[in-house]
């Protein structure tokens, strides 16, 4: 579990997660679908089973963002691209690619992998409710097989970032040969489509189809924050692009020894000294590095007889970057271990540290 999210399972080594919006949208879509859309469509059960057909129907819908979800992440790991972690949340599903494709052609691919799941969702539980008999899991086929063919579609859109957006980059980048002036353009189609929505949402409300109008309105407004987003991204990405780490790190090793206990190295060191890792040294030679987060992690009544050296990450552990490297590279090598800060090596020697907080720096010293 972590703040915002809560590990489910782990599928194929990726880690599954729920965001906890998707809590809300769970209740929300079962009562919707348990008190409103089957008690429409399949007059004269039970109240009872309405819901119990609304909540399987949720289940099968996010299992079935799931399976999307999956395909992108198969397809990405065929071209050797790290998928971090897939989360489903209010509006659907993420897999957290570690890195952007390198190709137009591995860009189509790996966005047209989840659409293609959805048609087959789609296919394949429409085709069970023409064949079943039963009526209750008739009803709940027929709703997923549906949705699935609407996300199918859905996705489509050439709104970046949807996977049609996505789909959209991959033949502008292929045309122009440049992925940024490719990004560039499928951002700003994204956002005409997003302001699309939001017009079409507002229409609606003044007509008085006030719940539709406000979902159109607000996928809008989703679509258009993304959009933002990843343009925002792609400019970060040219900027630190441009600059090589021994440009932002620091040279500055701050080092403790071993032996210090956990609670003289929070008094003096991190309370004190405003920085979030040090390099650890037993009998003058650099053995680890005590970050804040191994100090969170021990219990604070063993600080008194805990020391640096028994909760420090071992050296040959500590993520590392070299000084030539851009610091884009080195912002997804955090990104990647889930690391606030490297180490910068030369020819296996510690030159400095580089840090989210050295990157922070870096850019506003650079800005005009």
């Amino acid at each position: 579990m972590t703040s915002k999210h809560l590990r489910i399972a782990t599928i194929a080594g990726i880690p599954i997660s729920l965001d906890y919006s998707w809590f809300l949208i769970f209740f929300l879509l079962t009562w919707s679908l348990g008190a409103s859309y089957f008690p429409a469509q399949f007059p004269g059960w039970p109240s009872w089973q309405y819901w119990v057909i609304g909540a399987l129907a949720t289940i099968l819908l996010f299992v079935s963002v799931l399976m999307h979800e999956l395909g992108h992440a198969t397809v990405a790991r065929h071209y050797h691209i790290q998928v971090g972690e897939i989360t489903l949340f209010i509006f659907g599903g993420v897999a957290q690619l570690r890195d952007e494709p390198k190709s137009p052609g591995s860009e189509f691919w790996i966005a047209v992998a989840g659409p293609a799941v959805s048609l087959l969702l789609g296919l394949v539980f429409s085709g069970m409710a023409t064949v079943i008999t039963f009526p209750q899991a008739l009803a709940v086929f027929r709703y997923v097989g549906y949705i699935n063919l609407s996300l199918f579609l859905f996705n489509l859109i050439p709104g970046f970032p949807l996977d049609g957006g996505r789909v959209f980059r991959a033949l502008i980048w292929a045309i122009t040969r440049n992925m940024h002036k490719a990004t560039t353009i499928a951002v700003n189609v994204g956002r005409l489509i997003a302001y699309g929505f939001i017009i079409v949402g507002l229409f609606m409300i003044f007509r008085g189809n006030f719940v539709n109008g406000l979902w159109m309105a607000f996928i809008g407004w989703f679509l258009e924050s993304a959009a933002i987003a990843q343009s925002q991204q792609q400019k970060l990405r040219d900027i630190l692009s441009r600059y090589q780490v021994r440009q932002a790190m620091s040279s500055q090793t701050l080092t403790i020894p071993a032996h210090l206990t956990l609670d003289m190295l929070a008094d003096h060191y991190f309370l004190n000294g405003g920085k979030r890792a040090y390099l650890v040294q037993e009998d003058g030679q650099s053995s680890g590095l005590l970050t804040i987060h191994q100090l969170a992690k021990a219990a604070k009544p063993d600080w008194l007889h805990t020391t640096a050296g028994q909760v420090m990450i071992p050296l040959d552990q500590v993520k590392s970057v070299h000084p030539d490297d851009d610091l884009w590279t080195a912002l997804q090598k955090m990104d990647r271990n889930g690391v606030n800060q490297l180490l910068v090596l030369d020819n296996d020697v510690i030159i400095g540290t580089l840090s989210r907080e050295d990157l922070v720096s870096f850019l506003q010293d650079i800005q005009p």
